[in-house]
């Protein structure tokens, strides 16, 4: 096993964003030497290749502005950042620098990091691991030879290998939590809604998009909700608030083993979770099983509303993204994504209609629980290759369905899910495990990721 980290002994040493921040604040380090810090450890571990494009000189937030402030970061490669073109992972058209920044991006720039640049994806984060037709895949600081998941992949590698503590991450069908549980991260999607929607976002027939970051531990992601909600709040949700650590009040806790796709779950998984409901019930919570909300249908409906994008991406590829743009040099896995749209565009309006009655599902199943316990994924991080888009279409489709079959429900149902820690396989490779809550409660998801942590201290890849 190969193991790939930056840890060393300068400005950045081994803390975490909120201390960082707090040392800038006190006039202990600054901005600038943090930045410089990040930019030497990322040259130390270019063989993970989870950097798309790198600012000539970092960019810096107002001095004292935002809880981050100079806290050194990374942005992902599908959102507009100005002086920086955006690429989406793609090599099927070349983006022009942006000459702004994107909506969710000055909402990201508000709590005050300082950017670094852009880290890689798949293509248009389609696929669940951060791989190419050709080019290098992100490799996984804990284990090289293996997935680092995706689509936030680059992130999750730069943030698991100590460049940053904090970056940028997304999810339209579990692309913050994936990574997160690859990488023994913290990954919070957010409700629909909780964050300023990109521009592109705003356009689909369901939004099923999160923004949010990966982070090394539950005060880091808890500081950048507090810090983004600071800038703009959605009042049709109640406020996540500073979280500061665990609750005192008991939850009825669902623990839920059966995969929504049908997929068997590995021993190391469901050994995460199993420990997990240990340390919970013992915590004074309840503790009992739960079923699956949705049936078969649903992954089908998914798969359709996914091959759609695809179709609508590469349809619209000169028009939305660049006059460059080549359909036939997309990758497979889009290709194959819209092929089986175009021979199935009929199901769509249906599947459509299933889809838009999740969500009042998932709010009925979410009145039987506090909270839901399950896995992230069905096993821990694939060899590379397993997931390539050069492969036949057909086989990367069910190695996915057999892979990522938790977390699309809650990108369709709007609802908020967060990937953490939970130790590390017999291969030692990072496990997670997935709580899952009513729309607009991010607050306890974070309350009970800080009693895991601190039952169960996250693994460090220095150690």
């Amino acid at each position: 096993m190969t193991r790939v980290h930056a840890f060393t002994d300068d400005a950045l040493a081994d803390h975490d964003a909120v201390e960082l921040a707090r040392q800038v604040a006190a006039g202990e380090v600054s901005a600038a030497e943090l930045a410089l810090a990040a930019a030497e450890r990322a040259s130390r571990v270019t063989e993970l290749n989870a950097v798309v494009a790198t600012y000539d000189q970092p960019r810096h937030a107002p001095t004292g502005s935002g809880a981050l402030a100079g806290v050194p970061a990374y942005i992902k490669d599908n959102i507009a950042l100005a002086g920086l073109p955006t690429q989406n992972g793609s090599t099927a058209y070349v983006g022009a620098p942006a000459k702004k920044d994107g909506r969710f991006t000055q909402q990201l720039l508000s709590t005050g990091v300082t950017v670094i640049g852009k880290s890689r994806l798949p293509e248009f984060g389609f696929n669940a691991s951060t791989e190419y037709m050709v080019d290098e895949p992100v490799h996984n600081p804990w284990h090289t030879d293996h997935s680092v998941g995706a689509s936030s992949g680059g992130s999750a590698a730069l943030v698991a290998a100590g460049v940053v503590p904090i970056a940028h991450a997304n999810d339209g069908g579990g692309s913050i939590r994936i990574p997160a549980a690859c990488a023994g991260l913290v990954g919070l999607k957010p409700t629909v809604g909780r964050f300023i929607d990109s521009e592109d976002t705003r356009t689909l027939p369901i939004n099923i998009i999160g923004e949010g970051v990966v982070t090394r531990t539950v005060r880091d992601t808890a500081a950048f909700f507090a810090a983004a909600e600071s800038h703009q709040r959605n009042p049709r949700l109640p406020a996540v608030g500073q979280v500061i650590g665990p609750a005192q009040r008991r939850l009825r806790v669902g623990v839920l083993l059966e995969s929504p796709t049908g997929a068997p779950i590995d021993e190391a998984t469901t050994a995460a979770v199993e420990r997990t409901a240990s340390i919970l019930e013992k915590a004074g919570h309840s503790i009992e099983p739960a079923t699956v909300p949705v049936g078969e249908q649903f992954a089908a409906d998914f798969l359709q509303y996914w091959a759609m994008l695809a179709d609508l991406v590469t349809t619209t590829g000169r028009i939305h993204l660049d006059r460059s743009w080549d359909t036939t040099r997309a990758d497979g896995l889009t290709l194959g994504l819209k092929a089986l749209h175009r021979r199935s565009a009929h199901r769509t309006p249906a599947a459509l209609v299933r889809l838009r009655q999740v969500r009042r599902r998932y709010a009925g199943w979410l009145t039987e629980y506090d909270v839901v316990l399950s896995p992230v994924l069905a096993h821990t991080a694939p060899r590379l290759g397993h997931l390539t888009p050069a492969q036949p279409f057909e086989d990367l489709m069910e190695r996915l369905t057999n892979y990522v079959s938790f977390t699309p429900l809650h990108n369709v149902a709007g609802a908020p899910a967060i990937s953490v820690p939970a130790g590390l396989s017999p291969e030692g490779l990072p496990v997670g495990i997935h709580l899952s809550a009513a729309h607009g409660d991010e607050r306890t998801l974070l309350e009970l990721a800080y009693l895991l942590e601190a039952e169960q201290p996250f693994a460090r890849i220095q150690d």
